[in-house]
């Protein structure tokens, strides 16, 4: 951060870019911006969560995306730099969006890698067959001149996350993305393995 830019003209800064940049992947956003009751910069003890953008142009369902780790220097970066979380839903349903916001936090104690997993049954919906979050590359770019990425969380049965923890994660994403599941989280669904 420049010393010599007010701060809020920095996170217009920072905002302008990193929205800019999700739509360089995901298309056009819409108008509306889900903010948190509480902001995120308050906190997860206080319950605040991310700002969420939404597209719904992108695949036929919408696109969560959380709008607050891009430029934030508190995220411990991953792979990738820094990065947004996002999540996929065929419907607009709360779940997904309010899930992503709340993990935010957690991105600013550990890295989030594509690739790896966590359990997630106990924040699902009653009657879901989603046990873990499968957590995918979907995207790479530079935002004011640093490295930064999306995370797709999708979310994965137990018979799947076993299959990914037995080292056959590529096979999982394969056979998600080859049964029409992958982007999307189908809370009740089959197992593709």
């Amino acid at each position: 951060m420049n010393p010599d830019t007010d701060p809020e003209d920095e996170w217009t800064l920072w905002r302008d870019a990193r929205l800019a940049a999700l739509e360089s992947i995901l298309g056009k956003s819409h108008d509306t911006v889900g903010h948190g009751t509480i902001p995120f910069n308050l906190g997860a003890d206080l319950g605040g969560t991310a700002d969420i953008v939404y597209f719904h142009n992108h695949v036929d369902g919408i696109v969560s995306v959380t709008a607050e780790l891009i430029g934030n220097p508190d995220q411990v970066p991953n792979s990738m730099g820094n990065y947004e979380l996002a999540i996929c839903c065929r419907d607009g349903n709360d779940w997904g969006p309010n899930i992503v916001g709340q993990l935010a936090h957690y991105t600013l104690e550990t890295p989030l890698e594509p690739g790896q997993t966590m359990d997630i049954g106990p924040a699902t919906p009653d009657g879901s067959t989603i046990d873990a979050f499968l957590f995918c590359d979907y995207g790479r770019f530079r935002v004011r001149d640093q490295d930064a990425g999306i995370i797709m969380c999708v979310g994965i049965t137990s018979s799947e996350l076993a299959a990914c923890r037995s080292g056959d994660r590529e096979r999982v994403e394969s056979l998600l993305k080859s049964g029409g599941v992958f982007p999307f989280n189908d809370l009740q669904r089959e197992s593709v393995v």
